[in-house]
This record gives C-alpha cells, sequence and structure tokens, in this order.
C-alpha cells in the first residue's frame, strides 16, 4: 500500500504528518509502524484517526485514554 499522506519521526519518537492541510501529531507508541490501509488508533491526546484510501484521516476526537501506573 502507497501511504499519501507526509509523516516524519522526530528525535523524541513522536511522529507527525499532514492531515489535509494540517500538521497533526500522530503519536508515540500508538502509532501503527508500519501503517496498513484500514489501521485506526486514537493518540494521548485523544485524536482518533484512520487509514482510508492510503491516507490518514482524522475521525473525531475522544476523552484521551487513561494512563494506569
Amino acid at each position: 500500500m502507497e501511504l499519501k499522506t507526509i509523516i516524519w519521526m522526530t528525535g523524541a519518537l513522536e511522529w507527525y504528518g499532514y492531515v489535509g492541510d494540517k500538521e497533526m501529531f500522530l503519536g508515540q507508541r500508538s502509532f501503527p509502524n508500519p501503517v496498513e490501509e484500514g489501521d485506526e488508533w486514537t493518540t494521548e491526546t485523544g485524536d482518533m484517526f484512520k487509514v482510508i484510501d492510503g491516507e490518514i484521516r482524522l475521525m473525531g476526537k475522544t476523552e484521551p485514554p487513561r494512563k494506569y501506573w
């Protein structure tokens, strides 16, 4: 599958990408690597993403996942 969304990883191991024309945080450990068609994930900030037709799309926002220490 060819991913049409431009993505990159920072030195802090955080993934970013252009979703539409907006630069967005895509996650750290929650980001699927390698990215496949149909993958879904929720970032630490509560943004929900899904890969549709080779593009990462913002599906909405939810309450951020709870962290249990």
